[in-house]
């Protein structure tokens, strides 16, 4: 029984291939040029599915891991930027070890990959489905009367049955079935004993109206990729801000470092003051009320350097979680030095707004997320359309069916005396004999119909519309209001960038005035016309007068970045590439 199923199974096999053709892997878009979808959509060969007569296919259905492993790669290329016993990194070497090593932006990759896998889910609809039955059943039955053919019917069925049904992109479905079965009795008056049975039966049905052609059958591959698609801007969006968000605390690891300096030369300011104070308590130059002043202004130069000192320990340690270094024991340790300069780059060019604004309304990933999912509307808007059509639909099936068994051959049923009458003749048969008739196609069964199926009132399918048509009309605002947010973000980052560069130029005519005076005051203080307080105050505004060109200069750097980030030109003028 079991070889004879060779020839069934190679049949359905053969015609698998010749009504699939393998559907699913010559998707494409239709050719609308209106339409974003014209592009080679992902086949079926990308995604991870194997069929079934490759090795991958049992070991990914029979003997796949319940619990698979992961494991997370360490940090990579840190050691390529230690200098001596210190990590050196310049601007360009930090964002790409952010970019390598960034705990966030992994994860935000990760996320992304349900969005693909979407893509794999809606081609499913297009996979074929083999299923296989067998049963034995066996049931004795005392019977009532002669024609039974004996006192307890002993009989064994063992039907078999396999089928292949898929749906074809055309909206085409096709089934075929084939069914054979085995019926051993010990009834007297069976012809065939045992009596083989083989059919095999194709089912075509194609849709008229509703889910009819290829492109709405289609429409769920077409929105999961433009799912993936806005998926893929909101990630080059989200990374957007993770990129900034990791040079910000660059700067802010150069601008407290810078401060450091700053609080430390004042410190040096004040304990020379001090010293020279001294000094001249010693000698009597000056009374003993004078020293409090001077040891006062030391004192406050020690905290603040001790203070500035462990804001840069602070922001140290964030940027070493930015690229990950925190995670290794052996280079955690290690000093950092950045080697960007503080003060900005002189650049006076004006800006055109307008020009800026058309640039990032073309380049903004949120707002091109926004404009892939209108487009998405409009697929799903066609969908729900679709599902109002009424359902039509052409169906045909052909069925070819085969006997055999070892034939039995009497005179008559009863002998004129009411006896069984004997058995003349046993021809010997087999299954092959039921193969044969099969498919010598002596006995088909052949018919085709049409089917409509007409909701009188479907308030399911007209609400669904109208919540699509809802949802595009939120959409289309939505991409309204994000473009007016993108000219204002754009055009306030310019403000912000001009006006700190007349802070910048401000800061440092300040720091010059500061340190004339502090030279002055000390040539005053000198020649004896002048006191220590107006030293010392001198050497306060200077300090502060240094510590404001740093923050200024450090603003003027965050705001050139804020701009990139506005404009949607951050990853394209940092060499980022999203792959």
């Amino acid at each position: 029984m079991l070889l004879s199923l060779r020839y069934p199974l190679a049949i359905l096999t053969l015609c698998s291939l010749v009504f699939g053709q393998d559907s699913a892997r010559k998707l494409k878009a239709p050719e609308d040029t209106a339409n974003p979808f014209t592009e080679k959509l992902r086949t079926y060969d990308e995604v991870a599915a194997p069929r079934f007569y490759q090795n991958a296919y049992v070991k990914q259905s029979v003997f796949i891991r319940a619990d698979p492993t992961f494991s997370l790669a360490d940090p990579t290329r840190l050691k390529d930027f230690v200098v001596g016993d210190k990590l050196e990194l310049s601007l360009r070497s930090y964002l790409e070890l952010v970019l390598a090593n960034n705990t966030q932006i992994q994860l935000q990759k990760v996320l992304i990959q349900p969005q693909r896998n979407a893509i794999q889910r809606a081609f499913g609809v297009f996979d074929p489905i083999a299923t296989a039955r067998f049963t034995a059943t066996r049931q004795e039955t005392p019977t009532t009367d002669a024609l039974a053919g004996a006192a307890v019917l002993s009989q064994l069925s063992q039907p078999f049955n396999l089928g292949v049904t898929q749906l074809l992109e055309s909206g085409l479905q096709y089934q075929v079935n084939y069914n054979a079965s085995k019926l051993s009795t010990n009834n007297s008056f069976a012809n065939f004993n045992p009596n083989y049975n083989s059919a095999l039966n194709v089912t075509l049905t194609q849709p008229l109206l509703r889910n009819r052609g290829g492109y709405f059958n289609k429409i769920p591959v077409y929105v999961a990729r433009a799912n993936l698609r806005s998926a893929e801007f909101r990630l080059e969006d989200t990374i957007n801000r993770l990129l900034a968000n990791s040079e910000n605390a660059y700067w802010d690891v150069i601008g407290a470092r810078e401060n450091l300096k700053v609080q430390e030369q004042a410190l040096g300011l004040a304990d020379t003051s001090l010293k020279r104070a001294q000094r001249e308590l010693e000698l009597g130059a000056i009374s003993a009320l004078d020293i409090y002043q001077p040891q006062a202004t030391y004192a406050r130069a020690e905290i603040l350097v001790t203070q500035a000192r462990y804001r840069l320990a602070q922001f140290e340690d964030v940027l070493r979680l930015q690229i990950g270094v925190d995670l290794d024991p052996d280079l955690r340790k290690l000093p950092l030095v950045l080697t960007e300069p503080v003060l900005p780059p002189t650049d006076t060019n004006p800006f055109d707004k307008e020009a800026l604004v058309t640039e990032a309304l073309s380049l903004r990933p949120d707002l091109k997320a926004i404009r892939q999912d209108v487009l998405g509307d409009d697929l799903t808007i066609r969908q729900a359309a679709n599902n109002l059509r009424p359902d039509l639909s052409l169906f045909g099936n052909y069925t070819s069916q085969g006997r055999g068994g070892n034939l039995i051959q009497r005179r008559n049923i009863f002998n004129a005396d009411g006896s069984t009458s004997p058995v003349l003749q046993v021809t010997p048969g087999g299954f092959p004999d039921a193969l044969s008739q099969m498919f010598g196609f002596s006995y088909p069964v052949y018919g085709f119909g049409l089917q409509l199926r007409l909701p009188l009132r479907d308030r399911r399918a007209a609400a669904d519309f109208a919540d699509q048509v809802v949802a595009k009309r939120a959409d289309l605002l939505t991409q309204r209001q994000i473009a007016q947010q993108v000219r204002l973000d754009v055009l306030n980052a310019i403000n912000l960038v001009e006006n700190s560069r007349a802070s910048v130029e401000l800061a440092k005519i300040a720091a010059d005035l500061a340190q004339k005076r502090v030279e002055a005051e000390q040539k005053k203080y000198d020649l004896g016309t002048t006191t220590l307080f107006f030293v010392l105050a001198a050497q306060q505004d200077l300090s502060q007068a240094q510590s404001d060109l740093v923050t200024q200069s450090v603003t003027y750097r965050r705001n050139q970045l804020n701009l990139l980030q506005r404009s949607g030109k951050l990853l394209s003028d940092r060499g980022v590439v999203l792959q």
